[in-house]
């Protein structure tokens, strides 16, 4: 088994409790727009850039300009995020525990830039991270691998010996895609199954020996071995 290089960490429901907050921008804006939020709309909202939130809402509403709906759902999430983004149970925990072990970690977020400075600068401005990287730093942002590759660049690893941690159906396509090693700990959306993704309930139950087991997930010849059976993951939320 590879050594582990690097952690790559997403933000909103990984790190830092703002899918919650996410969703309450997003029902204000669609009902602006004479839509109602419903649980249908969820795969095209929690997890997804603002862009493609906007695209949505505009679409399922029949009005709207994606820009500035696009804006619309920035500016409010800032809003609330700028009141307090809890931290996910066991997040401070891991995060000393990468530390001590000299294990270097990245923050890699569909967020624009404005809300990752928000709460790295807030909820999180106790995180020594190697570095943050938003969706406005890479041409593409999850689900495609542009994020997790140009991290992996960034923070000098080889991407196959990085664990990204994320939440998200999106968020776990954008980190296989690009070869990391792939631990899902969901939030509100249930997240598939995959041959290369470990699963756990929470960060609570993740260890730095258990991102190192990640990395075997996949492997010709290795045996995986997972916090939990491998089977699509629903949160009791």
């Amino acid at each position: 088994m590879s050594a582990l290089a690097a952690v790559l960490f997403d933000m909103d429901g990984t790190l830092v409790d703002t899918e919650v907050l996410w969703w309450r921008t997003a029902e204000r804006i669609a009902r602006g727009l004479g839509h109602e939020l419903t649980g249908a709309d969820a795969p095209e909202v929690v997890g997804r850039a603002v862009e493609d939130t906007a695209a949505h809402l505009v679409r399922v509403s029949g009005g709207g300009d994606p820009s500035e709906v696009a804006r619309a759902l920035t500016e409010d999430f800032f809003r609330r995020v700028e009141a307090g983004a809890p931290v996910r149970p066991g997040a401070q925990r891991l995060l000393t525990a990468l530390e001590t072990e000299g294990v270097p970690f990245a923050l890699v977020s569909a967020s624009p830039r404005l809300v990752v400075d928000s709460v790295v600068g807030g909820s999180l401005a106790h995180v020594p991270f190697a570095f943050t990287l938003s969706a406005d730093d890479t041409d593409r942002t999850k689900p495609h691998p542009d994020p997790y590759r140009s991290a992996a660049e960034r923070i000098g690893a080889d991407v196959r010996d990085c664990v990204a941690v994320e939440d998200s159906p999106d968020g776990a396509a954008s980190a296989e895609a690009a070869g990391c090693g792939v631990l899902v700990v969901p939030s509100l959306l249930e997240v598939p199954a995959s041959p290369v993704r470990t699963f756990a309930r929470s960060l609570e139950d993740v260890t730095p020996e258990l991102l190192r087991r990640c990395l075997a997930a996949g492997v010709p010849g290795q045996d995986r071995q997972e916090a939990r059976p491998s089977s699509s993951t629903t949160p009791s939320t």
